[in-house]
């Protein structure tokens, strides 16, 4: 069983996680997509951090001796996969950001290919109208 101070202060620390995500997403600081993760691990913990014997549970289940051994494999396997995630994200926008790079050089290539154009005919552009007459 987890110790009341230890107890209490998990549970303080838990709820004040939940909390400050609310808050970075209301501040759009965290995006909706990233945030789901984070509340439903600080609900998790939340959970466990009350019902204690949830967490006995868990960890004879999982074959773990002691309860911070449990804590520490499931926060490793959250790190995981959070690290696993920012590489796909990363993976794509590394992808998106070369396609946009590509497509510039492109632009600048035929806009660079009409200004020559432009500069080596006779034509010119006339100023105003009134150069007509």
């Amino acid at each position: 069983m987890i110790a009341p101070p230890i107890r209490y202060i998990s549970i303080i620390i838990c709820f004040l996680l939940v909390i400050y995500v609310f808050e970075l997403v209301r501040r759009k600081h965290l995006n909706e997509e990233y945030s789901v993760g984070w509340l439903v691990t600080g609900t998790i913990m939340l959970i466990f951090s009350i019902f204690d014997g949830l967490l006995k549970w868990v960890s004879e289940l999982v074959g773990a001796t002691l309860f911070t051994s449990t804590l520490f494999f499931f926060g490793l396997m959250f790190l995981v996969v959070i690290c696993l995630h920012f590489s796909i994200r990363i993976s794509a926008l590394t992808n998106q950001v070369r396609r946009l790079t590509q497509h510039t050089a492109i632009l600048y290539h035929e806009k660079s290919e009409l200004e020559e154009r432009i500069e080596k005919s006779d034509y010119e552009v006339p100023s105003s109208r009134l150069e007509k007459f």
